[in-house]
């Protein structure tokens, strides 16, 4: 029995569902599941047949956060979690992820796992999901995305509430925050996460991935920024066999079959 945990990855038609498993630990993450992650990250990323990213867990837990005894070695010695030249899962650095991820979380979502979830483009929680930052417990701050994030989602005051506090909150208050999208009933979290996985994978995937990276360049560079690359990114879509493809399923009144291309 693998004690450490593993990453698992499964394709299915143009998913890749990367799932968390480490039950017996409330899937707290080792420095072995880190690198995974990060690989199977960067194999979402580089395969062209991936068109998006489905991040659940096995268990009852999404993930208790980070195996802290055996990752804090790892974080003083290289001051990161992953190697320079893996996707990162938290989207902080580059290699940055281009392709979507939706995420489903379920019993604890603590640390790296708000981190990872807020990483996602969107997630699915189980009505029973509990969140906790909790680093300042620890004498640590989050450095995963937490401080940025739960502000741009949130607003100072709330994101304050659970950064400094590291407090237990529920779903109906991760949903108020906007830290999440959707609650559903537990058990029903991975199905409708696929669900919405499957919907984005239906859509012209270079577009996809286009309407992505200039909603992330407005947040990252400001609105004008993102402007500026209106008309280039549109002519270079425009150019593209999808689009094509898009044009003639719409006179033919037919669902449009693309490739990617």
């Amino acid at each position: 029995m693998d004690t450490e945990g593993t990453i698992t990855t499964e394709s299915r038609d143009h998913l890749l569902l990367i799932g968390l498993n480490r039950p017996a630990k409330l899937n707290g993450f080792s420095p072995t599941m880190l690198h995974q992650l990060a690989e199977a990250y960067t194999e979402l990323e580089r395969n062209d047949d991936h068109w998006c990213g489905v991040l659940h867990a096995h268990g009852d837990h999404f993930t208790a956060g980070l195996e802290l005894d055996k990752v804090a070695p790892l974080i003083k010695e290289k001051g990161r979690l992953w190697p320079d030249d893996l996707v990162d899962p938290l989207d902080l650095r580059p290699p940055h992820r281009s392709k979507p991820v939706v995420a489903a979380v379920k019993g604890y979502c603590y640390t790296i796992g708000i981190e990872l979830m807020l990483a996602a483009d969107m997630v699915v929680a189980a009505s029973d999901t509990r969140f906790s930052q909790l680093e300042v417990k620890r004498g640590i701050m989050a450095t995963g995305g937490a401080t940025v994030r739960m502000v741009e989602r949130a607003g100072w005051g709330n994101a304050m509430k659970h950064l400094l506090t590291g407090d237990v909150f529920d779903a109906e208050e991760a949903l108020r925050c906007g830290f999440i999208q959707e609650t559903v009933e537990p058990g029903m979290e991975l199905s409708r996460a696929l669900s919405l996985a499957v919907s984005i994978a239906e859509q012209a995937p270079l577009a996809v991935r286009a309407t992505r990276l200039s909603s992330l360049k407005s947040v990252r560079e400001g609105p004008a920024a993102a402007v500026a690359e209106f008309k280039s990114t549109q002519m270079g879509l425009m150019a593209s066999a999808d689009a094509a493809e898009g044009v003639l399923s719409f006179t033919e009144r037919r669902q449009a079959r693309f490739q990617g291309k």
